[in-house]
């Protein structure tokens, strides 16, 4: 049964002892602090582990106090439940402002494994879910560009609004991307396609340049999957937001492949769609 704080609104945490979820924590004070409502630390642990209690209050207590090292005038709450963790954490998203969950937990580098939690959580949460990578010592300092990639999905517009919103919160500069695969090999057909998806781009991001001028946003054009350019550019990137009505796209993401692409990066994993709103 779940407590009844998790019934209120918080940026929530899966906490399992691992430094990703610690990482996840410290990530999302910002998060809180922007909207003034408490960051919820939830320990799920398995019903039959006597041991298992005393193991996750020793793993809170770590988090807390990483957090309480930002200095961010946040409220800090703690929920240890019985139970599954993916059907835990998908219940207290329903109140959740988000969820945040480490990319890789402390049951590990399985190669098939990898990721599966966090997709999981990300297809059955009721709320944005962040999925966060790195391994060294967790900071809230944010350094490089906010990435949304630009679809014709019925969730892309909530896409980049949550980009937008995001990098406003982290003074961050916004790229928007948009991948394509020209039918020829012509520079000039190439440089022309580029030329017109930069130009629609720029339609469709007219409205928030306006609303928001002094935001630095960027529109380019991409050839190749997703994962290529992630290899490439993760280093400068902090954050990733991408739609979650594509669930083979968010498991690629989270799964071996989007590891090996930014799994030694500081790159976090933004999952939104519109039910979330």
């Amino acid at each position: 049964m779940l407590s009844d704080s998790l019934t209120l609104p918080a940026i929530v945490v899966g906490i399992d002892g691992s430094t990703a979820a610690l990482r996840a924590a410290v990530w999302a004070v910002d998060e809180a602090v922007s909207r003034d409502i408490p960051l919820r630390l939830v320990h799920a642990f398995d019903v039959d582990d006597s041991r298992e209690p005393h193991a996750a209050e020793s793993a809170v207590r770590h988090v807390i106090a990483a957090v309480e090292a930002t200095g961010g005038p946040v409220k800090i709450e703690t929920d240890f439940i019985r139970g599954h963790p993916v059907s835990t954490l998908a219940r207290a998203s329903r109140a959740a402002a988000m969820l945040c969950v480490g990319a890789v937990g402390s049951d590990h580098f399985e190669p098939e494994r990898v990721g599966s939690t966090a997709a999981t959580v990300a297809a059955s949460a009721h709320c944005p879910v962040a999925v966060v990578h790195g391994h060294g010592r967790p900071t809230p300092t944010h350094l490089g560009w906010v990435v949304a990639e630009a679809d014709k999905a019925p969730d892309n517009g909530v896409v980049l609004g949550a980009a937008v919103e995001e990098a406003r919160l982290r003074n961050a500069p916004l790229r928007v991307i948009t991948r394509w695969q020209s039918p020829s090999s012509s520079q000039c057909a190439i440089a022309e396609g580029d030329r017109r998806i930069r130009a629609r781009l720029a339609r469709r991001l007219a409205p928030w340049r306006r609303r928001y001028p002094d935001l630095q946003i960027e529109s380019i054009a991409v050839h190749g999957s997703i994962l290529e350019y992630l290899a490439k550019n993760a280093a400068d990137m902090q954050l990733l937001v991408v739609g979650a009505r594509d669930p083979h796209r968010v498991s690629e993401l989270c799964g071996p492949a989007g590891y090996a692409a930014i799994g030694d990066c500081d790159c976090v994993l933004l999952v939104v769609d519109h039910q979330h709103l």
